[in-house]
């Protein structure tokens, strides 16, 4: 199970636009990764606008955001176009990068037990390092709930 202050696993995935985007490649810069399970759903929707509606202010923190799901490149493409997401989408359909980051597996859905995207998201540093784990995701304030936490951290940096 990863935690806060481990080494963020590395990987390669597709992303919306065609590319192929390895996360080590943003070294020197905060990422704020995040899982989530499906484009065009409502939850998943609240969040990607949250980045959206806050990414002036996590840009001027010097932060990248990127959104991964299982869904694939043509759909992260209309899901991006249509809600007007200034960020990328990357596609992991077998699932490996979010199991290696725990965001795939069981998990309570309406009661019942399922297997599926677990949401998360995760503060990567510019060292590649785990500075922070969201575990528990409000998709309507998501970016701001971000947008906080990397006020805060540079706050204490300074």
């Amino acid at each position: 199970m990863l935690e806060e202050g481990m080494q963020a696993p590395d990987f390669t995935l597709g992303a919306d636009d065609g590319s192929e985007v390895t996360l080590s490649s943003f070294r020197g810069s905060t990422v704020v990764l995040y899982f989530y399970p499906k484009d065009n759903t409502s939850g998943c929707t609240k969040e990607a606008c949250s980045f959206r509606d806050t990414i002036d202010d996590l840009r001027a923190l010097d932060a990248i955001v990127i959104g991964i799901s299982p869904d694939g490149e043509a759909s992260h493409r209309k899901f991006r176009e249509k809600h007007a997401l200034p960020f990328m989408l990357l596609s992991d359909p077998d699932h490996g990068v979010m199991e290696r980051y725990d965001a795939y597996g069981e998990k309570m859905m309406y009661g019942k037990r399922t297997t599926g995207v677990i949401r998360k998201t995760f503060i990567i540093s510019p060292d590649g390092t785990i500075g922070k784990i969201f575990r528990k995701v409000n998709t309507a304030t998501h970016g701001e709930d971000v947008r906080k936490y990397l006020e805060d951290r540079t706050e204490q940096e300074l």
